[in-house]
């Protein structure tokens, strides 16, 4: 099991967080890998939907708010809290803890902002104990 933390500092990815997380669904579709996206409220989950249509003329991702009947056939789910998804291999996590279920990978999107750093500290500390492998990366 892997995790990666994906530390923001470019002004592009503090001015809009959710840019990065999109590349990093774009890099992930691209590679062939099924994701879940697990959203912090409805209306960060709502924004993501949007952004993931618009941000790139180029990139076609096939993606939905999770809680279809078609959620299996879908690469990219977008879950909200509260709605249950089937675990997938990867996923991105932008909660505020530690993801319950089983998949091999988790990419943590950490905003500049001084409290969501101290919260990725803490679950970096709970991957930690956890036995994943640990990365960190500042975009």
């Amino acid at each position: 099991m892997r995790a990666d933390f994906y530390l923001i500092d470019k002004p592009r990815f503090r001015e809009q967080p959710l840019l990065l997380v999109c590349e990093l669904v774009n890099k992930a579709f691209a590679g062939g890998q099924p994701m879940l996206i697990l959203a912090r409220d409805f209306a960060q989950a709502e924004a993501l939907d949007e952004l993931l249509w618009a941000f790139d003329d180029d990139a076609m991702i096939p993606h939905q708010l999770a809680g279809d009947d078609d959620d299996d056939e879908t690469a990219v789910l977008i879950v909200p809290p509260g709605v249950d998804s089937a675990d997938r291999p990867l996923l991105i996590n932008l909660r505020e803890s530690c993801p319950a279920g089983r998949y091999q990978r988790v990419l943590e999107v950490v905003a500049a902002d001084p409290a969501e750093r101290e919260g990725s500290r803490t679950r970096w500390r709970e991957y930690q104990r956890l036995g994943f492998e640990l990365h960190k990366y500042d975009m």
